[in-house]
């Protein structure tokens, strides 16, 4: 598990080193910003400002940022010589060594297959979009609450799902989808259920969603508008509003072909393994996982602009584990794993020269 976690946080720091070496080499102009801020570049910048001064340290659409990490983060902060910066980078950094943890223990438990949930660890650290693992992100942190999560419901371990749900809540706006796992595995149980699992199990449930409205309710003292935090992703700088996936991929793959655009070729050809890994997920897997992923995937495709897509799709664990049994063993495990490595150099150069958004 170490390897691969060492591994890929030496590919994005090298990505880095070289992507300023070259930038520098080409012309006197100043660095872009993202090569200058390094990992605390996009929106990592974000979340170190609200660690630091608060949400009123920072603009109002800086609100669209849910407060659990940065929270987490100030608390790092307080520790001596830890500036806010690096309290982001280090939460980031100790929650990713988690993430491989927790993916390997999911994957065993379901797949029964050491082998696969071995792959599923080296996937999820050298996916495209893993240098977000790295950087000042949320998405770590995140990922560790969806599979705590998905483990506990799978367990029947219905208290922690709930606990858990509500602290997925207060991570990212998606982690109010943790709902539809949720409801399945509930699902599974009716009939058969107790009177007080039934109340853990609701529990379980509403959980993700009581962590996300707390949270709108708390920033509507400042906003007035209790859906602003998820509204304001929807302005053109972000979302672009809302469209559906067709459309939308109709739209990305038109931009790609008129060279306009470099991220929305990718944005099309990881569309298309999405729709592959889902496929083996409903083949495969516990339908709750398959729900989940699914929603995630058209929650994402769902808007005219999909800069982040690979982001939000390396946070949604159950794709990560048909990506490993896909991969399958031997030479095609390893050939997937070099190449792997080789795209993750690839975008984690463009993202520092702000060219890719994370």
């Amino acid at each position: 598990m170490l390897a691969p976690y060492v591994l890929s946080r030496g590919i994005v720091l090298l990505s880095l080193v070289l992507t300023r070496h070259v930038l520098r080499g080409k012309s006197a102009a100043p660095l872009p910003i993202q090569a200058r801020m390094g990992l605390l570049g996009w929106d990592a910048a974000w979340y170190r400002d609200i660690t630091r001064a608060g949400y009123h340290g920072v603009a109002k659409v800086g609100l669209r940022f849910f407060p659990l990490f940065p929270l987490i983060a100030r608390g790092v902060s307080w520790l001596p010589g830890v500036s806010a910066g690096l309290a982001v980078i280090l939460v980031a950094n100790v929650s990713a060594l988690g993430v491989g943890a927790l993916v390997y223990e999911l994957a065993r438990r379901e797949g029964r297959d050491p082998a696969l949930a071995r792959r599923a660890v080296w996937i999820v650290y050298l996916a495209p979009s893993a240098f977000v693992l790295v950087m000042g992100y949320a998405e770590a942190t995140f990922m560790i609450m969806t599979l705590v999560a998905l483990l506990a419901l799978r367990d029947r371990r219905w208290r922690i799902a709930a606990v858990v749900g509500v602290l997925a809540g207060l991570t990212r706006p998606v982690g109010v989808l943790l709902v539809v796992p949720a409801l399945f595995e509930a699902w599974r149980r009716r009939g058969v259920a107790s009177r007080q699992e039934y109340a853990a199990m609701a529990g379980a449930v509403v959980g993700p969603a009581v962590g996300t409205g707390a949270y709108l309710l708390w920033a509507e003292h400042r906003t007035g508008h209790l859906l602003y935090p998820l509204t304001v992703q929807q302005v053109s700088a972000s979302r672009g509003g809302w469209i559906d996936p067709v459309r939308a991929l109709w739209r990305a793959a038109r931009m790609a072909a008129d060279g306009g655009h470099l991220s929305a070729g990718i944005h099309v050809v990881t569309a298309g393994v999405l729709v592959v890994l889902i496929v083996v997920l409903w083949r495969r897997w516990p339908a709750s996982f398959t729900a989940y992923a699914a929603v995630v995937v058209v929650v994402a495709l769902s808007a005219r602009n999909l800069d982040s897509l690979e982001r939000y799709s390396l946070s949604t664990v159950p794709l990560v584990l048909a990506a490993a049994e896909a991969t399958g063993g031997g030479t095609r495990e390893r050939a997937v794993f070099v190449a792997l490595a080789a795209v993750l150099v690839a975008c984690s150069v463009l993202a520092f020269s702000g060219l890719l958004v994370p």
